[in-house]
């Protein structure tokens, strides 16, 4: 009983740990089913009936939580400006380079680092397509990729 006891301690204070360093509500669920397997060590029940225990309450907890979560869960991402700079042709001022590191391209006016979406070099003044936006790096292809996307 001991053992077991222990067992179910450090898997409860384990979820309590990981639960308050994420704060996602991960390991909560499990936490509540060591808490039930810990009464029932406590209670001297087999080891299977608080693997049962466990394993209930967390599903138990798990199915009933989880929809009330979504409801409250941010549903629609808003695209950012960046966003909007997706599938747009731009001119390369900097070779596009990879391996150098090196790149930048101008969007609409604005200057952006620049990385090669599919591996190729890009000379300056060539025209790209911004194929993603990752933080402050435009990710861009051929050109001929926006005409493709169009059709």
């Amino acid at each position: 009983m001991t053992g077991n006891l222990i067992l179910w301690a450090l898997v409860l204070i384990g979820s309590v740990i990981a639960e308050a360093v994420t704060l996602q509500l991960v390991t909560i669920w499990f936490a509540a089913g060591a808490l039930a397997a810990v009464i029932a060590a406590v209670l001297g029940l087999p080891i299977g009936v608080q693997v049962i225990l466990f394993t209930a309450v967390s599903a138990l907890l798990l199915c009933m939580t989880r929809p009330l979560i979504r409801k409250f869960q941010v549903k629609d991402v808003l695209p950012t400006n960046a966003d909007a700079e997706i599938g747009k042709i731009a001119v390369v001022t900097e070779p596009v380079n990879n391996e150098n590191n090196t790149g930048r391209v101008k969007i609409g006016g604005v200057h952006w680092k620049a990385r090669s979406f599919d591996g190729n070099i890009y000379p300056a003044g060539e025209n790209v397509c911004v194929e993603k936006i990752s933080g402050t790096t435009a990710y861009v292809s051929a050109a001929e990729n926006a005409f493709l996307k169009e059709k």
